[in-house]
């Protein structure tokens, strides 16, 4: 009798542990969102990974390169916005003035879909507005108008994206956090896009960049 009794306990005790057991199976620690791929970055998702690990300093050291690349990616976010209100408000070319408000649309909304989020989950405060070399550059535009002034925002524009694509490469491959990777993957796309439409522009204008147009010009 006392064995039966025995048996029957372990029966009782084991059934909730096998149901319990069944449930997490089905779901087990809720990881995440799934196989797709937002067109927008989601990235309070990862946020329990990399804020709440008891690794703090290990984590902030891993992600010391992450942080500077937010930020300097959110400073010229910044800086494309002001120097497009600035060309779509001074430049006397369609094609420049077109661009120019692509560059306000793409990277405000970069800036606030992307960046923003992606800041606040990894400890980065947003800056308050462009650096001061990409200060001096607005300054020098405001003093421009016409033809001078679509040349030298046509300039600054391949120079700002071919070393943005490098750095957005770069961090692409070198990220830490996640959601830092995935917004310097998709930003890649959206720079790269960006350097063909200028570069083209500065074809149709005959804008000097890197001597190819002045090639071109003494050929002719």
């Amino acid at each position: 009798m006392t064995a039966k009794r025995i048996a029957r306990k372990i029966g009782i005790v084991s059934a909730p542990v096998l149901l319990a057991g069944a449930l997490l199976a089905q779901n087990p620690g809720g990881g995440g969102g799934g196989g797709q791929q937002p067109s927008m970055p989601s990235p309070q998702q990862q946020q329990p990974s990399t804020m709440g690990a008891p690794g703090a300093a290990p984590a902030t050291a891993q992600n010391f390169g992450d942080q500077a690349f937010v930020t300097k990616a959110m400073e010229g976010g910044m800086a494309e916005v002001e120097l497009g209100k600035l060309a779509a408000d001074k430049s006397q070319s369609e094609d420049v003035k077109q661009f120019a408000q692509k560059m306000v649309n793409d990277h405000s909304q970069m800036g606030d879909k992307w960046f923003k989020p992606v800041a606040q989950q990894i400890g980065v405060s947003e800056p308050k507005g462009p650096s001061k070399k990409d200060k001096k550059l607005i300054e020098k535009l405001q003093g421009l108008s016409g033809q001078q002034f679509d040349t030298e925002y046509i300039q600054a524009m391949v120079k700002d994206h071919k070393e943005d694509l490098k750095e957005f490469q770069s961090e692409s491959e070198a990220a830490q956090d996640p959601n830092v990777k995935q917004i310097a993957t998709q930003g890649t796309k959206v720079i790269s896009q960006h350097l063909q439409m200028i570069e083209q522009i500065a074809q149709n204008h005959n804008v000097a960049i890197d001597g190819k147009s002045k090639e071109v010009s003494s050929n002719q």
